[in-house]
Order: C-alpha cells, then sequence, then structure tokens
C-alpha cells in the first residue's frame, strides 16, 4: 500500500520534493494533498504536480484522515509551529533541516513526536544517498583505516536570497547550508560528541552569519574542518582522510552522484527529473522519502539513520558556534 503524502508550503523546496517522489513507484508514494496559506498558489502547485486535494490553511491539512505523513518545506521559523500543529494531529512528520532554530526547539518537536507516538525525521537528504550510504559501509570495512580529519566546505553566493540572510526568516550560513558540512562529520564519526568547537565567522548588517569556520575535536585526536559562506562559491568537496587512505566527495558535497576513494571514481547517478528543478540533484530527495516509507513499514518512530539524537547534537553543535560567532535569533530569547 502506498504511503499517502501531504505537502506542507507550496515553495521551491516542496516543488522538488514533489518531482522527486515521482521518481519512486506510484504503488509505494503517492501525494494526495497540498497545503499553502496562500490557497490561490496552493491550487497552482497542485494544478503542476496533479495533486488532487488542495487546502488554503496548513490546520485543514493536520484534519485530513487521508494523510500518512507530511513533509513539512516551509521556512525554518515556522518548523517548530508547523511541526507541532500536524503531529498533535497524530501525522507523521518528515521536517526540512534545520529540524528546529535551536536545540530547545528540536527537543520540543522530539517530546511532541513521542507523546503522541508518531514518526519525526529532519530531512538531511544527504544522509540518504548511495554515495553516502556506501561511504558508511567503507569506514565501517576499516577501507582508508582510522580516520584521522574531516573536511567539508559549502559556500553559495545568497546574498540576494532573503531567506537565507534576513534573521526573522531564519538566515545565515550556518542554518541554511553550513549544516551539511557539520552533519556530515557527525554521520562520518558516527554520531559521536565534539570534545571541542571553536567557530569564526563575520556577520552581516542583518545579524546573521554571512561566513564561518567551525573546528571540531574529537576523542583519540580525530578534527574536522566546516567552512560555509552565502557570499562566495568554495569548491564545495568533502574530503575524509586516514591513516590508510582517503574518501573524496569532488562535488555538491550536500548531494553527492560521485565519489573518489584512493583515488578512483565511482558514480551514483540521480534519475531526471519531470519536470524543471530549482536546485541541484534534488530527484536524490526520493531516497530520504523511502526511507520513511521503510521505517513507517516496520512500525519505527525515528531513523536510524538520521535520529532524534543525531538531530539534537547537530542543535547543539550549531547553537555554540552560533554563540561564538554573536548570531541570535527570537526564538534563543524563549
Amino acid at each position: 500500500m502506498a504511503v499517502r503524502w501531504g505537502i506542507c508550503s507550496a515553495g521551491k523546496i516542496s516543488h522538488d520534493f514533489t518531482v522527486a517522489l515521482k521518481t519512486l513507484p506510484e504503488e509505494d508514494h503517492q501525494v494526495v494533498a497540498v497545503a499553502a496559506r496562500n490557497l490561490q498558489r496552493a491550487q497552482e502547485f497542485a494544478q503542476k504536480h496533479n495533486i488532487p486535494t488542495v487546502y488554503g490553511s496548513y490546520e485543514e491539512l493536520a484534519r485530513d484522515p487521508n494523510i500518512d505523513v507530511v513533509y513539512v518545506g516551509t521556512i525554518h521559523p515556522q518548523h517548530l509551529l508547523v511541526g507541532v500543529l500536524f503531529m498533535n494531529s497524530k501525522k507523521n512528520i518528515l521536517c526540512e533541516k534545520p529540524l528546529a532554530m535551536n536545540i530547545r526547539e528540536v527537543q520540543e518537536l522530539v517530546a511532541t513526536a513521542k507523546k503522541n507516538n508518531v514518526f519525526l525525521m529532519e530531512a538531511v537528504w544527504t544522509r540518504f544517498f548511495p554515495a553516502s550510504l556506501e561511504i558508511s559501509r567503507l569506514l565501517s570495512q576499516d577501507a582508508i583505516g582510522e580516520v584521522k580529519v574531516v573536511k567539508a566546505d559549502f559556500g553559495v553566493p545568497l546574498l540576494n536570497t532573503p531567506r537565507s540572510v534576513e534573521k526573522e526568516l531564519g538566515g545565515g550560513a550556518l542554518l541554511d547550508i553550513g549544516i551539511y558540512c557539520l552533519q556530515f562529520v557527525l554521520m562520518v564519526y558516527d554520531g559521536e560528541k565534539p570534545e571541542s568547537i571553536q567557530a569564526t565567522g563575520v556577520c552581516l548588517n542583518t545579524g546573521v552569519d554571512e561566513s564561518m569556520v567551525i573546528t571540531m575535536k574529537f576523542s583519540r585526536g580525530r578534527l574536522a574542518v566546516c567552512s560555509c559562506t552565502v557570499s562566495a562559491e568554495l569548491p564545495n568537496d568533502a574530503i575524509i582522510s586516514g591513516t590508510k587512505g582517503t574518501i573524496k566527495i569532488p562535488a555538491h558535497m550536500w548531494c553527492p552522484t560521485s565519489l573518489i576513494v584512493n583515488g578512483k571514481e565511482t558514480q551514483y547517478p540521480v534519475p531526471e527529473p519531470y519536470l524543471p528543478l530549482n536546485f541541484i540533484n534534488s530527484t536524490g530527495m526520493r531516497y530520504e522519502a523511502e526511507e520513511v516509507r521503510q521505517c513507517l513499514l516496520k512500525g519505527l518512530k525515528e531513523s536510524s539513520r538520521m535520529s532524534h539524537a543525531d538531530s539534537a547534537l547537530l542543535a547543539e553543535i550549531m547553537d555554540e558556534a552560533r554563540r561564538q560567532v554573536g548570531v541570535v535569533y527570537s526564538q534563543d530569547h524563549l
């Protein structure tokens, strides 16, 4: 039986996610409803994607009994309120990253999921790409020896994109794109909490971070360095250096379609979309969607690949990095 998806918000990322779902078998995944705060936008979205049910409010989507799981594609500051709304209506949730604005909000979302006995996962799509699964397999087999240093960069010019630079929209390089670098490090180090975190950065006049560099030290003298910026193009690669070799994602580290292992490259292409996409490799969101389906079939309330603990640690590290750089959101004062 197909998982019946509801789409919350009719923005660019929701468009790409819906296109990605259409690359999966219809008997496994169906988009049955979309909701936006503007009914006309929801209607246009539904027409474009051939979605049968349209709502002009999130509350209506929450009341729909024919939804198995809701994809939340709203801007960051809305994740807590919208997530609580759906989970209190007994809806399973796949919520775009960051799961919430800080660790307190993440803990509230997790508590709400547990209270209502529903599934909750942060949509860190990187973790579910075949290339990422291969990285985990290689590390478990000691393919490059003991990992000593992990380096990940993500930078793209987004200064003209309001959601990336305006504080009230949850802007800032770290929450928007730096999170991918951090989650990659934590994936490599198997969810271990770093012993120390050192962050330095440059802030925009809006009060959010334009650029940030975070250095972390883990047990046994292992290190990680993450760089992110919304003002320039970075290499956008990731390198895992071990005592016996290296694993490199040569480009698009947040949506990897190739790996170079000890000099040998392997390709992991994503399916072609049926409609134009807003972001590169977006059909790769199919992998996180299928993870949700597999978890629901098994009766799980979280994914072992991106667990509640993973989301909490990610938020905790970002909170500390923001504290050191001086980025404070209104949600931090609550």
